[in-house]
């Protein structure tokens, strides 16, 4: 049982060695064609307070990137103002400390 972990922990080390450069080349090599921006995406969002239900919501390529950016400068935002009460967004009840 111990020379399996040891095992495992030198194929661990021989992976990690192998060079990034190595790693980049397959990646940029790919015959991958660019996504349409305005190909139709359909995603199953759990709503909020539920474990079963789930809303479909579909949109394109393009809107789903605008969207996920927007909620990156929304969290962005949040944990920038994080410290100043009176510009954060306020988890708890009762007045900011201004």
């Amino acid at each position: 049982m111990r020379q399996l972990h040891i095992i495992a922990a030198i194929g661990g080390l021989t992976l990690a060695m192998v060079p990034i450069s190595t790693l980049a080349k397959t990646d940029a090599g790919s015959d991958r064609v660019a996504a349409d921006p305005d190909e139709k995406v359909c995603e199953n969002i759990t709503v909020i307070g539920s474990r079963l239900a789930v809303k479909r919501v579909c949109a394109t390529r393009a809107e789903w990137k605008e969207k996920r950016k927007l909620d990156r400068e929304v969290v962005d935002d949040a944990q920038r103002h994080a410290a100043d009460p009176c510009n954060s967004i306020l988890t708890h009840t009762g007045p900011a400390m201004c």
